[in-house]
């Protein structure tokens, strides 16, 4: 079956980059301006939309989010220079589903890479959701940390960036436990989302470092190369094994870590994204006595991760991302 992919482009890099890439199974329609991308998306019908990112985009960013809210499409961001990726993360946060990083180089890798990551989200059943997402705000952070704490775990993918910043920025002050979350990302932009996510919440996040003590009200990102695990004695372990699941980070290795170290004091999360990762782990974080909580359909952009979740009889509350962190705020105190 033929992969319609609807361009969006600003300065026609992608016309002029990718001539190759539309052949066999993907078929290039437009290039159209960013403006336009509604109307296409109605009159063209792709699978999925490839969007040039060329510097901040106030046009791009109410495109994507008009598109989400009345013709859901699968949107894939694509950056030419680590520069743009600021602008990335606040059009995934308007819900484009994921990002790739152009080279300067395009050769048969880089194109066989994109060409992977474009069919996989054309597969991708998206949910309509509203215009917007919730501002930022201040939160004040709690730092200090007691022998025995909770501990909270978030998996997330397609659409989790944007999940991550409404969930987190509900966060209140005094909370206490520490977070960890494995997001799948691009490779390279781990850094940057936790950068991104400390200037939406007023929370303090990291990119996750080997051997890094937790601290309450701190969050902690696994890097976009390495599976994340904690210790029963409060600290992070990265590990450069495998995949496990076809993923690296896996929510699934994170998930279950914090099961076997934190017992009944973990608490799992499973929020949008494709596939069944963290579905094993949530379930083994339940079965210890801890407290798990998935995110409903209505409020995903993707209900692949937490769909398998609740099927394995891993959750315990299915809930909506707007109402996530009181619910969390709860079973910590």
């Amino acid at each position: 079956m033929i992969c319609k992919v609807l361009l969006v482009e600003t300065t026609g890099a992608l016309s002029k980059r990718l001539p190759e890439l539309f052949r066999g199974d993907l078929e290039a329609a437009g290039p159209v301006a960013p403006a336009q991308l509604l109307e296409a998306v109605r009159e063209l019908e792709p699978r999925v939309a490839l969007v040039e990112i060329d510097g901040p985009s106030p046009e791009a960013q109410r495109a994507i989010e008009a598109v989400m809210a009345e013709q859901p499409v699968p949107v894939l961001l694509v950056v030419q220079g680590a520069e743009q990726r600021s602008t990335a993360f606040e059009l995934l946060a308007a819900g484009a589903l994921d990002v790739f990083e152009l080279p300067a180089r395009t050769d048969g890798a880089v194109l066989a890479a994109l060409r992977r990551q474009i069919l996989l989200l054309s597969k991708v059943s998206v949910v309509r959701h509203p215009r917007g997402r919730r501002r930022r705000k201040t939160v004040s952070r709690i730092i200090a940390l007691k022998p025995a704490y909770p501990l909270v775990a978030i998996a997330a993918s397609l659409g989790g960036p944007r999940a991550l910043a409404e969930l987190l920025g509900g966060i209140p002050s005094g909370f206490g436990a520490p977070i960890v979350v494995c997001q799948h990302i691009t490779p390279g932009f781990s850094d940057d989302l936790a950068r991104w996510l400390q200037a939406e919440t007023g929370l303090k996040v990291h990119e996750a470092a080997d051997g890094q003590p937790l601290a309450k009200g701190e969050v902690f990102i696994a890097p976009a190369h390495l599976h994340l695990l904690v210790t029963a004695g409060g600290t992070l372990k990265l590990d450069d094994g495998p995949e496990v699941g076809g993923f690296k980070p896996a929510c699934d290795v994170l998930l279950k870590s914090v099961a076997q170290a934190f017992g009944a004091r973990a608490v799992g999360v499973v929020l949008t994204g494709m596939g069944k990762d963290g579905a094993k782990g949530l379930k083994e974080i339940r079965a210890r006595g801890g407290r798990t909580v998935a995110q409903d359909e209505a409020s995903c952009v993707v209900f692949g991760m937490p769909k398998e979740a609740i099927a394995a009889g891993a959750v315990e509350k299915v809930m909506p991302l707007a109402q996530i962190a009181a619910q969390l705020a709860r079973w910590v105190a």
